[in-house]
């Protein structure tokens, strides 16, 4: 039997995780423990928000067949992952995780892991980021600086994106000169998206408040999605209601207004409810069906 650890940012069903092991003979395991939720003071909502969306996609894992070992927040005496796996691995032929998003995180998967458990442990690259490390390398190697700009145009061309052939759609790599007008007023600003909260969401929510007082910031008015269909609901209102303004007033900002028209897809996209690649071609789906400017 392998063992798969699904971390708090890897919540997509197209983890290579999944892809390399077999739901009918090997066992996946999530933990929410301390050494994650308090190596810096993260805000009350973005634990709650990551604790929430985890139990959620669990749920859709036990749903799809998967056997699954959920360890909750002070329902065990585990401190970090390293402390949830020992045990687990003694019965383990292999431990199989993909490369996380976290430099700390993947130092520890890299060195201490491989020496403190009892079983091999393998990791995979993953798969959603657009550039792999050896891509990036590649595309450094030889450059005397480093410019964004350059890079951004390699990987409109790797990817297609609002490319025709290796030229940009429309003439110009970028609109910054056209992202940098005055709000006032000219289009009613979105309304903003909220979700109805289930029973998971409730009791994270009393958890955060409870086990973590204090953090900074308050639960009070707690918007975020935490499923991913959810997640596919926040990319739609972008794509209908935001992305059409969204580059007139990108570098904008309103007294009293803390979102005007940006997406806030970024946490979704952080843990996996969102796929990089499907986000981009939504937006430049919507440049081609005239929904949106180029500028956007």
């Amino acid at each position: 039997m392998k063992v798969g650890i699904i971390l708090g940012d890897q919540l997509s069903l197209s983890l290579p995780t999944l892809q390399a092991l077999d739901k009918t003979r090997d066992r996946l395991v999530m933990a929410e423990v301390p050494a994650e939720a308090t190596y810096v003071g993260h805000h009350k909502q973005k634990i709650a928000f990551i604790f929430s969306a985890m139990r959620h996609f669990a749920a859709d894992l036990r749903e799809a067949g998967w056997q699954l070992d959920y360890l909750a927040y002070g329902e065990h005496d585990h401190t970090s992952l390293l402390d949830v796996l020992v045990p687990v691995c003694e019965s383990a032929e292999e431990l199989v995780v993909t490369h996380c998003g976290e430099y700390r995180l993947q130092q520890q998967i890299e060195v201490q892991w491989p020496r403190q458990l009892p079983c091999p442990v393998t990791c995979l690259q993953d798969s959603r980021f657009l550039c792999s490390p050896a891509f990036f390398q590649r595309w450094a190697s030889g450059k005397k600086q480093l410019r964004m700009e350059f890079f951004y145009r390699e990987m409109r061309r790797h990817t297609g994106l609002l490319m025709e052939g290796d030229e940009p759609v429309g003439g110009q790599w970028n609109f910054d000169a056209s992202n940098r007008k005055a709000y006032k007023g000219e289009v009613p600003l979105p309304v903003d998206l909220s979700f109805p909260r289930d029973a998971i969401d409730r009791e994270v929510l009393a958890l955060v408040e409870q086990a973590f007082p204090e953090h900074l910031g308050n639960l009070t008015d707690f918007r975020w999605g935490t499923t991913a269909a959810q997640a596919q609901q926040a990319l739609a209102h972008f794509i209908q209601q935001r992305l059409p303004h969204f580059g007139d007033f990108q570098d904008a900002m309103v007294t009293g207004e803390d979102t005007l028209f940006h997406s806030l897809l970024s946490p979704y996209l952080n843990i996996g409810l969102l796929d990089p690649l499907a986000v981009c071609q939504a937006a430049e789906q919507a440049w081609w069906d005239g929904l949106a400017p180029l500028n956007a």
